[in-house]
């Protein structure tokens, strides 16, 4: 039994990490969210992405307890490119950006420090080996 808390539950933990996915297919949310799934406990259980409106932007939302670094990381290939901003403590950010970096080609676009808390926007593309997302 894993007795580690539930994100809801350490809301203002130094190892919360916020992590929103813009510009990309539902099926590309599901497997960054999937690979994320693999080392860190979230909020989201296996609730995959779905698109509601074809008409509208999707943004899609997680919390992720990122208190220990990963181990290491499959590659994973992606149908586009996907915008992931994370939020929260700097070491905490830190080891799901490593996550990510290992999973997929990553780009730093962007990042922003505050007091306690760093923001870092990825563009995330298939990396050069790997599964495809399901559905994809």
């Amino acid at each position: 039994m894993n007795d580690t808390p539930s994100p809801q539950a350490q809301d203002s933990s130094p190892d919360l990490v916020q992590v929103v996915l813009s510009d990309c297919s539902a099926a590309d949310a599901d497997a960054v969210f999937g690979a994320l799934r693999t080392h860190f406990r979230g909020d989201r259980g296996d609730d995959a992405p779905r698109q509601t409106e074809a008409s509208r932007p999707a943004v899609w939302t997680g919390s992720f307890l990122a208190a220990q670094a990963p181990g290491p990381v499959p590659g994973v290939l992606l149908s586009g490119a996907v915008t992931a901003d994370l939020q929260g403590g700097p070491a905490a950010v830190g080891r799901l950006r490593a996550a990510l970096e290992g999973a997929f080609r990553a780009a730093v676009e962007g990042t922003a420090s505050g007091d306690q808390e760093v923001q870092v926007q990825l563009r995330l593309t298939g990396a050069d080996r790997g599964a495809p997302p399901a559905g994809g």
